[in-house]
């Protein structure tokens, strides 16, 4: 399965927030929109960073309440890693697992296209095993 077969079920919405905002204006976009990361960008378009809840607790841990008040680009992580949509969902999932990253922003030509969780890689891991399970299934009986 391919990472664009995704994108067409869940939509390529990605929810983006600029360097300069405050942690606790993301805070306010993760919980309204009730997801775990937003892509760091000045145009919406282009990638800065990614920061997650992780990178929150994480910070809150180190600095304290403080953190609040930070700009996003303090906490965000600057290496993202990236797919297209004509990548495998195979090949991410051992990206995601062998990185340690739960969430995968999508480029078409260098554009945001999408972003992926570790979420929906394993829900389509999970449909294309009960796919196969059924073709097997109705095999085995015909």
């Amino acid at each position: 399965m391919l990472i664009r077969t995704i994108l067409r079920g869940k939509g390529t919405d990605v929810a983006t927030v600029a360097p300069d905002a405050t942690v606790t204006e993301l805070l306010a976009v993760l919980a309204e929109r009730n997801i775990g990361a937003v892509v760091v960008s000045e145009d919406g378009a282009t990638i800065t960073g990614i920061v997650s809840e992780r990178d929150v607790v994480r910070r809150l841990a180190d600095r304290g309440a403080a953190v609040l008040d930070l700009p996003v680009s303090a906490i965000m992580t600057s290496e993202v890693h990236t797919c297209t949509p004509e990548a495998n969902v195979d090949e991410l999932r051992r990206t995601m697992t062998n990185h340690r990253v739960r969430h995968v922003p999508v480029l078409r030509e260098g554009r945001l296209a999408g972003i992926v969780s570790i979420g929906d890689v394993v829900k389509s891991t999970i449909e294309e095993l009960e796919t196969e399970n059924e073709a097997l299934v109705g095999y085995i009986h015909s």
